[in-house]
């Protein structure tokens, strides 16, 4: 009896043991990728290991992000909408000085607060002026990659003409294919980890985002795709196709095809690394692009039957192709049609592996953890909101929506006059956005309208703007790596601004009324005579 007891009490102390063991989380970001252009969607590109993870996990088949890169990264980070962290309008350029704020919790911050090793290794894209918006700064303990989005496939990896490529703010020379540079970094480090904690690891890719570059064998391999791809039913994105053809260009659609089969192997390489390390398992592996695929005439991407592509905000810009595998808890093949976005990974990586975020500014994003794992409901309690003014200044892409109603604008601002177009859709009957019902439906169209004229208003006023020069004269360095300002020549906390006083800051702050804000991560109350109150303090 007494034996019984004991061996009872042991086979229940493994268990407990077992229910503890937290899993690896690999996050592998792809850049500009289309909706039709993996095989699961019929497409026409070899993506064997994507439809690997498709097949032995879940396809998360309504997933949103921005329309543009820096904004998902922002939203992917911290749970939150970028509209509030100033990153929203466009991405961070080279000149700009533009990063998350530091009082903002990133998602890596709170993995290793819990224990795990963190690591990143590829595109940052979150800020390079300071230190302080480092990747090393923002809860990485190893980084292997590059600050910024086109600095090329081949050495010198270069942005402006100054070398971007570091292993924890020095300089490197790796030579190579930089996809598969990204594959051999990621994979040695799941080798070298310590196999007492587990780790997160953050893997975003340079492709398939232009300008396009992919080892010769792959050029051959796609020289004869078909190039005459479906319309992409929207102004810019058909618009620039229809000009190339008038100029003769080439089709980027071969070469664009050769990335994305490269970016797939690389994929391939991480998940045999996984295997043969025994781990693969329990180990989640979230996949998705961070916005539509670059549908015009360079970038060489397909997203029908989509409307649309990167940089708008119909569907093929915002709904992306998205995976989790985690094989000890989720069967194989299962698919997830409920609204997930970028803003709901942060809280739902925390609920699925069971640890506590730390203090942060309050989400936008929520856990659909549950909806997941167990198929439950899981509505959102609020809208979800989305813009781009990438890449004509001015020329602005808006949208609200929610389980029933889309509503997207087309904004473009001459210096005297400002035109809009509405696009009103049933998005749940109609996810190829066919039927515009605007005109039919007036009071609905005023009525979102009115929520994104609300949302802008928590725009910084400094936040990002569609600028595609530097100012005038502005240099490059020769490397980037040296560029970031060290934390120890700041000051020790953020700049308050012109404002001699907070009380001043926060009464010009009420008399930018709708066009943005001074004081950060605040909303204007207008009950309060029009003061901006605090929403949230971390």
């Amino acid at each position: 009896m007494c034996r019984t007891l004991s061996i009872l009490m042991l086979l229940m102390v493994a268990a407990a043991s077992h229910g503890v063991e937290r899993p690896n989380v690999i996050i592998m970001l792809a850049d500009d990728l289309g909706w039709a252009d993996v095989g699961f969607h019929g497409g026409d590109i070899d993506t064997p290991s994507l439809d690997r993870l498709a097949a032995e996990g879940v396809q998360l088949d309504r997933f949103y992000t921005t329309p543009i890169c820096s904004p998902t990264r922002a939203a992917l980070m911290t749970g939150r909408n970028p509209i509030r962290l100033g990153v929203a309008y466009a991405v961070i350029l080279p000149w700009s000085n533009n990063g998350i704020h530091p009082d903002e919790r990133f998602l890596p911050e709170a993995f290793l607060d819990a224990g795990y090793q963190t690591a990143m290794v590829g595109k940052w894209h979150l800020g390079h002026a300071q230190e302080t918006y480092h990747p090393n700064r923002r809860g990485f303990e190893h980084f292997y990659g590059h600050l910024h989005t086109e600095v090329g496939y081949f050495p010198p990896f270069a942005n402006q003409g100054g070398k971007d490529f570091q292993r924890n703010g020095v300089s490197i020379d790796d030579e190579g294919y930089e996809t598969e540079l990204l594959a051999r970094e990621a994979s040695r480090y799941i080798k070298a980890r310590d196999p007492d904690r587990p780790f997160f690891l953050y893997m975003p890719f340079l492709a398939p985002h232009t300008p396009l570059e992919a080892p010769e064998e792959l050029i051959e391999k796609y020289a004869d795709i078909e190039t005459d791809l479906p319309p992409a039913r929207s102004r810019q994105t058909d618009g620039t196709r229809r000009t190339a053809k008038l100029l003769l260009q080439d089709s980027a659609r071969p070469l664009y095809a050769a990335v994305v089969d490269a970016m797939d192997q690389a994929i391939g390489t991480v998940l045999n690394t996984l295997d043969a390390e025994g781990i693969a398992d329990n180990t989640i592996v979230l996949f998705f692009s961070d916005n539509g695929g670059a549908a015009y005439s360079v970038g060489g991407a397909n997203n029908a039957p989509l409307r649309g592509g990167k940089g708008e905000a119909f569907e093929g810009g915002i709904r992306v192709i998205s995976l989790l595998r985690w094989p000890d808890r989720l069967p194989a093949g299962g698919k997830m049609d409920q609204i997930m976005t970028a803003m709901d990974v942060f809280p739902t990586l925390m609920d699925a592996v069971g640890i506590e975020p730390g203090e942060h500014f309050p989400w936008d994003g929520q856990s659909l953890w549950p909806a997941i794992a167990d198929g439950a409901p899981a509505p959102r309690s609020e809208d979800v909101f989305f813009v781009s003014e990438t890449p004509i200044y001015g020329e602005f892409h808006l949208t609200v929506f929610n389980e029933e109603w889309k509503l997207m604008q087309e904004v473009i601002q001459d210096q005297v006059t400002t035109s809009v177009t509405n696009h009103l859709f049933r998005i749940a009957e109609d996810p190829n956005e066919y039927n515009n019902l605007a005109s039919a439906y007036p009071d609905i169209v005023q009525d979102y309208a009115d929520r994104i004229r609300r949302w802008r208003a928590l725009y910084p006023i400094q936040g990002t703007r569609s600028a595609l020069v530097p100012p005038p004269g502005w240099r490059a360095p020769k490397d980037w790596a040296t560029y970031p300002r060290p934390v120890e020549s700041l000051q020790p906390e953020a700049a308050k601004g012109m404002a001699p006083t907070e009380t001043i800051n926060r009464v010009l702050d009420m008399q930018l009324g709708e066009r943005g804000r001074l004081v950060y991560d605040c909303e204007t109350r207008w009950y309060l005579a029009g003061l901006c109150t605090k929403n949230s303090d971390p």
